[in-house]
């Protein structure tokens, strides 16, 4: 199936696999990179130095900024906030964004904010409302503000806590 872009969106990228669907009054720059089968919900932005592997969901509300990489299998919730530049200033930029990556599998819960530099790890899940200022180990449940470990989960999605 051929991808589906709403006319209402703002697409410059021809980088995007097949199957995927990109909805009303998105933008997508024209360096960003989005694989198969993913779906950009509405009211997203998409920066150019951006990677989204396969099967990426993309509630409504997010921003991707340059520097972040998102691999396959992930599911990132509505007005997650993901920040690129740890001292911002208006129009001062750094010569290199921070990169930031969320590995396959991974699960950010809405309204999250996720600090730049970090990963987080294949299979993790970030409850809601969370603020991660630290790297994500694979295959961990995290919460709160800061964001703390407080479980394991498998694969099945089957959470541990301590």
């Amino acid at each position: 199936m051929p991808k589906q872009i709403h006319p209402l969106s703002d697409v410059h990228s021809e980088n995007i696999g097949n199957n995927t669907q990109i909805w009303q009054f998105s933008v997508v720059l024209k360096g960003a990179i989005i694989g198969d089968n993913c779906n950009i919900n509405c009211n997203c932005f998409v920066e150019n130095d951006v990677k989204i592997g396969n099967n990426v969901t993309i509630k409504s509300g997010v921003q991707i900024w340059d520097g972040i990489t998102i691999e396959d299998n992930v599911f990132v919730g509505p007005n997650v906030t993901f920040t690129n530049d740890l001292i911002p200033r208006s129009k001062v930029y750094p010569l290199r964004f921070m990169k930031t990556t969320i590995k396959k599998g991974a699960s950010i819960g809405a309204n999250s904010s996720i600090i730049c530099g970090i990963t987080i790890g294949e299979n993790s899940l970030i409850g809601i409302g969370s603020v991660v200022t630290k790297d994500v180990p694979p295959f961990t449940v995290w919460y709160g503000n800061p964001a703390r470990q407080v479980g394991r989960i498998n694969l099945e999605g089957k959470i541990e806590k301590f």
